[in-house]
């Protein structure tokens, strides 16, 4: 099955779900009160933030998609 899109409307859709993604990763990040993923994904790995790894499981998730979504995004943009 395929779906046909305008470019610019890929584009709104994608953008909205990296910024969904972003809010999502923010939301967790302010929970714990860290600053950045890589920090918070180190201190739940080493459990020095006690009961994070379920968070940080879906935070490694999250980045995942982000990245995903950017390349789509860029793929798009530069056709």
């Amino acid at each position: 099955m395929s779906v046909s899109l305008k470019k610019e409307t890929a584009k709104e859709l994608i953008s909205f779900k990296l910024h969904h993604i972003q809010e999502e990763i923010q939301k967790i990040l302010k929970k714990w009160n860290e600053d950045n993923t890589d920090d918070f994904i180190s201190k739940a790995k080493k459990r020095i933030l006690e009961n994070a790894e379920m968070d940080a499981i879906s935070i490694r998730q999250l980045v995942a998609d982000y990245k995903r979504f950017k390349k789509l995004l860029e793929s798009i943009s530069s056709n």
